[in-house]
């Protein structure tokens, strides 16, 4: 008796984890596109494929109004908040960089100079430790630590972040050596299929001349406009872009490398690799891999979304997108992986070309405008109590308020007051109304609340209107190309597509998704454990049975 029931455990034990395992899929890629602009999929879905974007969008599910919850809209806080699950009052990336009052510097939101460069002599004195919570990455890793998680990018942030804390391997672009590198936080040697990998590409010899993929009357953007930058070693921003050329007249081969659709091609290649070399999607448990494709936010900081150069660009990544796509469903089929697409930030319109065209916008010159306020501040208290300000955070002399003997609210409240009076200012919060909630009750005040950290925001954090951008000095390359960083929908309002096992096919979505709703989606595909803050929700009609 005593040994059926055994048995009988043993075969519903068994039975039960293979049916577990069987509702998970082999394996989960992530894909963050630096800055996307939702309207992209259709701006420029007449130069896609059959397999790549539209892929998506015909055979996947489209959640149309995908929202990021908080600002400063950046490159690091937007991919911590897409695999944490939570803003940065959660988990603490408060931007790509901010002001270190103990060290009085700023640090980037990956630099830790306890770890060393592995596969280089620069660029990987960096570590995931100052994202203050858990990853849907890490959580995997918790609950199966046979499961693989890989996380790849140009950017180190945008490697880092998604690998979470427990990743098996973090590769990211050395602009020194031209190779792909990870820190002593990972491994003590780069895996020989990285070192194999590297050895097989180097910028200054093998970057391509960048011509147009398409034939020119395909393309919708005018080829020349006044608004975009201008690389070194060409004289104007028009295509075509002879890279070589460029190089041999002293141009730097791994800066021209990362702004070229070229760059869009190793990565996947490394992404391809890494399916191969680290057996991902395998076994019985569930593997993780996350590609960020950094280069389009490269271009677009110098061309600007209205571009020749963007549209050419989203042409050529559609393409290494359906490469992606097919070696997927030919390793996996289609219930084997699950698959989603988003974007870490959208970007403003050149503020130049706004003005041109009499719309709003316009130029903030910070370094002019903090002058005043440390005028103001002279002329109220006879000091200067202003001490750095980054990311449109203000941070004060703490210590010089304290030996005047000055209220640090009071302070940081007529400083806003000053600030109120700017025209192009939309609002102003201080720290006092950060934590508190008061007076910031509204939309914007949300945003900014979503996105503060007592310990590495500044005193006060204020929004320009919309339209604007800020700039140090005002000077001819002041007016061109662009960025991103606010609460307005041209850099909130991202793409989020999905695809694989169990979504539903052709199903486009239109309520109100936020940012964090991805991982607390991928909480219930995988069965885990919600992560360490996360405050997502997730999106039902992605897990409801098929009827």
């Amino acid at each position: 008796m005593k040994k059926t029931l055994l048995l009988g455990f043993l075969f519903a034990y068994v039975f039960g984890f293979q049916a577990q395992t069987d509702k998970a899929p082999k394996i989960v890629v992530g894909i963050v596109i630096d800055q996307m602009c939702y309207d992209y999929l259709y701006r420029y879905q007449h130069l896609y494929t059959s397999g790549g974007f539209n892929r998506l969008l015909t055979k996947g599910t489209n959640c149309r109004n995908t929202q990021y919850n908080y600002v400063p809209t950046y490159t690091a806080p937007g991919h911590a908040s897409i695999y944490t699950g939570t803003t940065p009052s959660n988990h603490g990336i408060v931007g790509n960089d901010w002001y270190l009052r103990d060290k009085q510097k700023t640090v980037t939101s990956v630099s830790d100079e306890r770890y060393q460069t592995v596969g280089s002599a620069t660029g990987g004195q960096a570590a995931p430790m100052n994202l203050l919570t858990y990853t849907i990455t890490d959580q995997l890793k918790l609950a199966s630590p046979q499961s693989k998680v890989i996380s790849i990018s140009i950017k180190d942030r945008s490697a880092i972040l998604p690998g979470g804390h427990l990743s098996d391997g973090s590769y990211w672009f050395d602009y020194q050596s031209g190779d792909f590198v990870t820190s002593t936080f990972y491994k003590q040697a780069l895996p020989n299929w990285v070192e194999r990998f590297n050895s097989k590409f180097d910028p200054a010899k093998d970057l391509r001349p960048w011509r147009l993929l398409l034939p020119e009357s395909t393309y919708l953007m005018a080829d020349e406009s006044p608004y975009e930058v201008v690389l070194s070693g060409k004289t104007s921003a028009t295509f075509p872009y002879d890279f070589p050329s460029m190089i041999a007249a002293g141009a730097s081969a791994t800066s021209l490398f990362t702004i070229s659709p070229q760059a869009n091609e190793v990565l996947t290649d490394f992404a391809l690799s890494a399916l191969e070399q680290e057996n991902l999607g395998q076994d019985l448990f569930t593997d993780f891999l996350c590609i960020s494709y950094s280069t389009p936010d490269i271009a677009g900081h110098a061309f600007g979304p209205y571009s020749r150069e963007l549209e050419d660009m989203y042409a050529r990544l559609d393409r290494e997108l359906q490469r992606l796509f097919a070696s997927l469903e030919t390793r996996y089929g289609k219930d084997g992986f699950v698959l989603f697409l988003t974007a870490d930030h959208a970007v403003v319109p050149v503020p130049e070309m706004l003005v041109k065209m009499k719309m709003p916008g316009g130029y903030f010159f910070m370094h002019d405008r903090l002058q005043v306020l440390r005028d103001d501040f002279i002329m109220k208290y006879n000091a200067d109590l202003l001490e750095h300000e980054t990311n449109q955070n203000i941070y004060l002399n703490l210590a010089k308020i304290d030996s005047l003997h000055l209220d640090i609210d009071e302070v940081a409240a007529f400083a806003a007051a000053e600030l109120r009076k700017w025209p192009e200012v939309k609002t102003v919060l201080t720290r006092e109304q950060l934590r508190s909630g008061s007076a910031s009750t509204d939309y914007w005040g949300e945003l900014l609340r979503n996105g503060y950290d007592a310990q590495r925001s500044g005193e006060l954090i204020f929004l320009l209107q919309p339209g604007y951008l800020a700039k140090d000095h005002d000077e001819p390359k002041a007016h061109q190309g662009t960025s991103h960083g606010s609460a307005f929908n041209y850099d909130t309002h991202v793409p989020l597509l999905w695809y694989g096992k169990g979504i539903p096919a052709g199903l486009a979505l239109y309520e109100p998704i936020q940012i964090i709703d991805i991982s607390a989606t991928l909480v219930h595909m995988l069965n885990l454990q919600r992560p360490g803050s996360m405050t997502g929700k997730p999106i039902l009609p992605l897990l409801q049975p098929k009827k």
